[in-house]
């Protein structure tokens, strides 16, 4: 009879535990506002089933025991659902909560903030603080204003510095800039390119020795260059290009032509030559002081020069004179040793065909200038101020632009045929190595196309 009555009650128990479970799944589908009711509820009809079970353990059944722990735990899964929806501010309270469209019982993978958009928009947003100035002090326990960084004062001095350093840096560009302007080097150096034939070398090695002096109005020493070359290679005509280029950015008052042969013909007279000169040097560099402009000094035939003009003029270009002289240049045409450069071209002439002309200038130089310094030094101290640049001889093509370039000065028809002509008439050299080099240069030119 006991073993009827328990049975009965277990399986009384496993019903009312199978439709707890089904009113607890329908209150989840419905809302876990209604599933707390349920819950309520439930743990009346625990209450009441727990009162009326038998008060041991130990004589119920195997089924009835794990019915009992599932329920158990179920209650456990809900405590904390409850302690979790109580967390998120009374969820539960709200109406509209959604609906499970899953009969899940014990997952809460939908319970996030997402899932309630009533909830989330109701929540106001956190605003950021902002920092505040005053510091907490543990020892004080206070709230005072932390003390304030002193700022030396040297930084901006040095802000200054750098302000002053970057205007005279840039003035001093500007400055080159307008100095180079003043001179018009590039119309200098399109004219001697288009006028003088046969000696590319040279004129670039002289315009870069213009260049560099030009560029700055301070100066440690005047610039003073000498062109050395045999005769009718252009150095007068260079001479003349270039004084008629400084007449016209200086002025006329500022360039000096000085011819030895007609200025100082009479030995007796060079030493008077010699003062007239260098007091006229004098006045026409301390103008140019006064206008800020650097004067031309062009010296021709200087082979012809009396030792008494020789001297005035080394004083004038040494290095020891005031700041005027200094801001000065000097230029002397000479054929002072054209031996050694008519000999090392004519035997130089097979080694150095493959050269462009800027490479056969670099090499002459590079050979003859020592050899032409030592023969100048010798002659006169002066030469020991000069920068020396020779000038080489002249080939048949050269002279042939020479005789095109003067027929169209005079107005004859340039024929081709007539130049080959009238270059003919023109000594050479015997050929050497493939080239013809003039023994006279251009120097005929004039007269021959004069006879025309």
């Amino acid at each position: 009879m006991s073993d009827q009555d328990s049975s009965a009650s277990a399986s009384q128990t496993e019903g009312e535990f199978e439709g707890e479970l089904d009113e607890s799944m329908d209150g989840e589908m419905d809302g876990e506002m209604d599933g707390d009711v349920d819950g309520e509820g439930e743990g009346d009809r625990d209450e009441k089933h727990r009162s009326n079970s038998p008060p041991s353990l130990s004589s119920l059944s195997s089924s009835l025991r794990a019915v009992i722990r599932i329920k158990q735990k179920y209650q456990a899964i809900k405590k904390r659902r409850q302690e979790l929806a109580l967390q998120m501010g009374g969820a539960a309270s709200l109406t509209g909560a959604p609906v499970r469209t899953s009969p899940k019982i014990f997952t809460f993978d939908r319970l996030t903030p997402s899932a309630f958009p009533t909830l989330s928009s109701s929540v106001p947003q956190r605003k950021k603080r902002r920092r505040r100035k005053r510091v907490l002090f543990p020892n004080s326990g206070g709230r005072r204003a932390p003390p304030k960084q002193e700022h030396s004062r040297a930084k901006y001095c040095l802000y200054l510095l750098f302000a002053i350093v970057f205007i005279q840096v840039y003035n001093a560009i500007e400055n080159l800039d307008d100095h180079v302007l003043r001179y018009d080097l590039e119309g200098l150096e399109k004219t001697l390119r288009r006028e003088v034939f046969g000696q590319q070398g040279a004129v670039e090695g002289l315009l870069s020795h213009l260049k560099d002096y030009l560029s700055t109005y301070v100066h440690n020493k005047p610039l003073v260059v000498s062109l050395h070359g045999p005769s009718g290679v252009g150095k007068s005509h260079l001479g003349r290009l270039l004084a008629g280029h400084f007449r016209s950015v200086v002025g006329e008052t500022l360039v000096l032509q000085y011819y030895v042969l007609h200025h100082c013909p009479q030995e007796a007279d060079a030493l008077q030559c010699a003062r007239d000169l260098s007091a006229l040097i004098s006045e026409m560099v301390e103008r140019a002081e006064e206008e800020e402009k650097i004067p031309l000094f062009i010296f021709d035939e200087a082979e012809h020069m009396h030792d008494e003009i020789l001297d005035a003029l080394w004083q004038l270009v040494a290095s020891k004179q005031s700041n005027e002289y200094l801001n000065a240049i000097y230029l002397f045409l000479s054929n002072l040793g054209h031996t050694h450069i008519t000999k090392h071209m004519l035997h130089n002439s097979s080694s150095i065909s493959a050269m462009s002309a800027s490479g056969r200038h670099s090499n002459l130089v590079k050979e003859l200038i020592p050899i032409l310094r030592n023969t100048l030094e010798k002659l006169h101290r002066l030469w020991t101020e000069a920068d020396i640049l020779p000038l080489g001889l002249l080939e048949k093509g050269h002279v042939m632009e020479c005789f095109l370039d003067e027929m169209t000065r005079e107005g004859f028809y340039p024929d081709h045929t007539n130049i080959e002509r009238l270059a003919g008439e023109i000594e050479y050299y015997p050929e050497v190595g493939g080239h013809e080099y003039s023994q006279t240069g251009c120097k005929q030119v004039v007269a021959k196309v004069n006879l025309l």
